[in-house]
């Protein structure tokens, strides 16, 4: 049932469209921090986002309707609650933790919208970020330079990599096919179409096999649908724009395959041997994640109740690791600080029963998808329930091949499509709240929030001060900043065992080696001041 908006729910889609834009442009130059100049920052906005749209989304609550999805939802965040309380490290584990309450905050605040008759302006929005960070890639392979772009994985834009630039184009392509198809006039469709000719030019730029693979299954979930939806709309929406989107993506792509860029591939032909292998296991990295999801089976099997704590997959992965793992790198540390699968992210950090509750979360959403095909009153509602199932395919496929929504962005942008385009869900319980229960809410919801800002506030801090001094004073205070900072206790410790001053290696070196037990650095420092 639709409700009339009021200005605190238009407030509220404002914030989560503001917030899709800047999470895809936010980062950071520290380039010694590769990969968190990058995630940190768009955690702030994740998290900034999360916390202003769900205390205007909550202001004049009376009652909490929940479905089934937002009941396993929530158990899913409690469990992954207690599985950090006994993680190792406990900044990642909160970390991790905050990144998907965040999401799922964003995920309800879309399905308040939602119900309001919002929907469409925020799906444009997250749209439109979708396009801004193809774009921002396409720069950075036609020659932009910045600092705030990366050039190891390029062509990643302002993602810092070209697969996580690929994943959040190819999740905003079923939400590109719903906007451009419902265009009021044929000038705004002919915007969206070329919107979707910039990301199909970035999805073959990228040279990301799961957006490939991704892209391909979710084009034959979703247009036999869209076609079969629309075809009972008596011609209120154009089956021909349907038809004309996926040739303006090709056109896309076929014009980024011709035109010269700066990108620097090994191979004489780049494009054509990751299409050879994108479903290759023998070897390469296909072979690597075979190795690399046998052990982290093999964790969860030793940790199936509450896993090894979220976030935690790089402190304990080591102790599981075979010979020759191509997933570790120097100095028993992983190479990168996830599995190469959401899911199996989700199975060996939260445990086996977070990972169902996330599973059967996503078949309640198959079903309100299902449901609406089945049961729209309006080809606009029967379009919007195909695109929750191409939406949902999409991220299946994604999350199997590589990390996506453990990240901020398709935190932000994936749950936010999935809330805002799964509003007929049924109701299975109703909590009718007075007014100190939501006085408590809020002041819960603050508090949270608060905690989650300020940490990626101190994390900014710490890494400005890291990256523009060398003065072991200011370090200090940049270890203060960020007690959870591998790097910056270690590069304490190395600076103090140079000038032999062994008191101080102890006090860095020993909480770098307590939150990666098995890394040799820490302990190769210690034991040569005696411990």
């Amino acid at each position: 049932m639709t409700t009339t908006p009021t200005r605190a729910d238009r407030l509220a889609l404002h914030v989560l469209q503001a917030g899709a834009l800047a999470v895809v442009l936010a980062s950071a130059p520290y380039k010694v921090f590769e990969l968190d100049r990058f995630f940190v920052p768009k955690e702030l906005v994740l998290h900034v986002t999360a916390l202003l749209a769900v205390v205007l989304c909550a202001f004049h609550l009376k009652r909490l309707a929940l479905a089934r999805v937002d009941q396993l939802l929530g158990l899913f965040l409690v469990i992954g609650f207690v599985s950090a309380l006994f993680a190792t490290n406990w900044w990642l584990a909160a970390r991790a933790v905050a990144v998907s309450v965040s999401g799922a905050s964003c995920f309800w605040c879309a399905r308040s919208m939602a119900r309001r008759g919002l929907v469409r302006p925020l799906l444009a929005a997250l749209a439109l970020a979708g396009i801004v960070g193809a774009v921002t890639a396409l720069l950075q392979a036609y020659g932009l330079r910045s600092e705030y772009v990366s050039l190891n994985r390029a062509p990643g834009g302002t993602f810092g990599n070209r697969n996580f630039m690929a994943h959040l184009s190819v999740i905003i392509v079923p939400t590109l096919v719903f906007v451009a198809a419902t265009a009021a006039t044929r000038r705004a469709f002919a915007w969206w179409a070329g919107g979707l000719a910039l990301v199909g030019g970035s999805l073959v730029l990228s040279r990301s096999r799961a957006a490939w693979l991704a892209l391909l299954v979710g084009a034959l979930v979703l247009l036999p649908l869209v076609i079969a939806a629309l075809r009972r709309g008596r011609g209120t929406l154009r089956l021909r724009r349907v038809i004309a989107l996926p040739l303006a993506a090709f056109a896309g792509g076929a014009v980024a395959l011709v035109m010269p860029n700066t990108l620097d591939w090994r191979s004489d032909s780049p494009y054509l041997d990751t299409a050879r292998s994108v479903v290759n296991y023998k070897d390469g990295s296909g072979r690597g994640r075979l190795v690399q999801y046998g052990n982290s089976l093999r964790m969860s099997v030793r940790h199936p109740l509450l896993g090894v704590g979220p976030g935690n997959w790089a402190v304990t992965y080591p102790k599981f690791a075979t010979r020759n793992d191509p997933s570790l790198a120097n100095d028993g540390m992983t190479s990168n600080p996830w599995p190469s699968s959401d899911w199996m992210t989700f199975v060996s950090e939260r445990g086996v029963a977070s990972f169902v509750l996330l599973l059967l979360a996503m078949l309640a959403l198959l079903a309100d998808g299902l449901r609406g095909v089945r049961d729209g009153r309006t080809p606009e509602d029967r379009l919007a329930a195909c695109i929750l199932l191409g939406t949902l395919a999409i991220l299946m496929v994604v999350g199997t091949f590589d990390a996506v929504l453990l990240l901020p962005v398709p935190a932000l942008v994936a749950w936010t499509l999935l809330g805002a385009l799964s509003s007929p869900s049924r109701e299975r319980a109703v909590v009718h709240l007075s007014i100190p229960m939501r006085a408590v809410l809020l002041l819960g919801v603050m508090a949270a929030g608060g905690f989650a800002v300020s940490r990626s506030v101190s994390q900014l801090a710490a890494m400005s001060i890291f990256a523009t001094t060398s003065r072991a004073t200011e370090l200090e205070r940049a270890s203060l900043l960020d007690p959870g900072s591998y790097r910056i206790h270690m590069r304490l410790a190395d600076a103090h065992a140079r000038r032999g001053n062994c008191r101080r290696v102890i006090a860095h070196a020993t909480p770098a080696r307590e939150l990666y037990p098995y890394a040799a650095r820490p302990r190769r420092l210690l034991a040569a001041c005696g411990r």
